[in-house]
């Protein structure tokens, strides 16, 4: 046979590809957009880069150096805790004296969702992909109709990212995916997730009605994300059987699932949810019942950060820019007008710091003794709810639209904003934006920490 020599690929010359540079340019130009902040990506191209610049053995000996700088990174580190975060919030416990040691889940073989707004289409396609046969229920025809095209549209675009495509979800068998308007069809499932809008009063009255119409054992979620468990479960006659089942936007793809269980919450309750959360491939994270629970109680002082930086004098831009190339995947003002502006001013008139509970003698920046920002309140009022709207902290290509561009009505609007309030603007650098976003966050973590809302530190992160 032929030496091997001559045919080692090590040993042969890296070819001269044309317009590799250019090539290469713009790869990183994507992946600096696509992974802002992370390092192990732009390392893995700067390994890649050097298999076309330099000999084999050198390619080699560059790659294991960038693998030796990743390996002793903090965000290796990070990356390792959250791997083993992950699985530690499974083994979960109640300050109740509950644990996954001793709760058995009720199995769960069929399941409902009530309301088909944003969160509720998000609920109902991630309870089709996970093969669980599901009724969704609207208030009327009208709103039912909007419903199931929305949700037929998300899961024809989730069908083709499928193998099989349709055919593996066979979400168009009745038997599989049911609409409806009668409550009465609710009689014999499993599980049943509210997923109205956040209105203390609505809520109540449709557990009430659902503590009359499903049968003894079924378990009764809602998927809000303040509300008090308690007061939701004191409208029906099982409190035991009342959970919450916490979805983050859009439902269908985020991963996290905040479980919430009340002062009367079984255990064999919770275990149901975490073990729902796994069957739907999402995380579940136990927490005790506070308003905003974790996620939300810890982001409220993160988004009053944000807008507090606003009114100084920075911009929406220029606060989403620091804390996405800090690592976040979405800043603050993007995230709201995803999540949709209206959903937070709806939960602040109903704790009376905005609307017309409030007291007219109430000065304009104050709340309880503290600072508070009107400038979302004011938005809302102009009918600027996000994306939904096309217009909230950036202006959309349309009502639905999801590209964001700076909008010139906002800055004209701040400006003036300013000058009623006396405020000066001043230049704010990137460095105090993330400091005071941040440490708003780990403080909040913090507190939650030592009121016992979250089991450990796994449970926030």
């Amino acid at each position: 046979g032929q030496p091997l020599g001559p045919r080692r690929l090590s040993l042969k010359p890296v070819p001269e590809l044309p317009n590799m540079e250019a090539f290469l340019s713009e790869a990183l130009v994507k992946l600096k957009k696509q992974a802002r902040g992370c390092l192990a990506p732009e390392l893995c191209f700067q390994a890649v880069r050097a298999c076309t610049e330099q000999p084999f053995a050198a390619g080699v000996r560059r790659e294991r150096e960038l693998f030796g700088l990743l390996l002793g990174s903090g965000q290796a580190q990070a990356l390792q805790y959250l791997f083993f975060a992950e699985r530690a919030v499974h083994r979960w416990a109640t300050a109740t004296g509950a644990s996954w040691q001793r709760a058995a889940p009720q199995p769960v073989r069929t399941a409902a969702v009530i309301g088909l707004g944003t969160m509720g289409r998000g609920i109902v396609t991630s309870l089709v992909k996970a093969r669980i046969p599901v009724v969704a229920l609207e208030q009327d025809g009208e709103c039912l109709s909007r419903g199931r095209e929305a949700v037929m549209a998300l899961l024809e675009h989730e069908a083709e990212k499928m193998e099989q495509g349709a055919e593996a979800l066979d979400f168009r068998d009745p038997r599989r995916l049911q609409f409806t308007v009668d409550l009465a069809v609710l009689a014999d499932v499993d599980l049943v997730i509210e997923a109205v809008f956040e209105d203390m009063q609505l809520k109540k009255e449709i557990f009430r009605k659902l503590s009359e119409v499903c049968k003894p054992e079924a378990l009764l979620c809602t998927n809000t994300s303040a509300l008090s468990i308690d007061e939701i479960a004191s409208a029906t006659s099982r409190p035991q059987q009342v959970v919450g089942t916490h979805f983050f936007s859009p439902a269908h793809v985020m991963r996290l699932v905040e479980i919430i269980y009340g002062q009367h919450t079984a255990p064999s309750a919770v275990a149901t949810a975490v073990q729902l959360a796994k069957a739907l491939h999402k995380v579940g994270v136990v927490v005790g019942n506070c308003f905003g629970f974790v996620g939300n109680r810890m982001m409220f002082p993160y988004l009053q950060q944000a807008v507090f930086l606003l009114e100084e004098g920075s911009g929406a831009e220029a606060v989403d820019r620091a804390l996405e190339d800090f690592g976040f995947k979405i800043g603050p003002f993007r995230m709201s007008d995803l999540a949709g502006l209206d959903v937070g001013w709806r939960s602040r008139k109903s704790q009376g710091l905005t609307g017309a509970s409030l007291p007219a003698e109430t000065p304009a920046r104050q709340r309880q003794g503290r600072r508070y920002s009107p400038l979302p309140d004011l938005l809302c009022e102009h009918g600027r709810f996000g994306q939904k709207a096309g217009r909230g902290w950036y202006l959309y290509e349309r009502a639905g639209g999801r590209r964001a561009s700076p909008d010139p009505w906002l800055h004209a609007f701040l400006r003036r904003y300013r000058d009623a309030h006396g405020i000066r603007p001043r230049s704010i650098e990137p460095e105090e934006i993330l400091e005071r976003c941040l440490f708003a966050l780990i403080n909040e973590g913090f507190a939650v920490l030592a009121e016992g809302i979250a089991a450990g530190p796994e449970h926030l992160d």
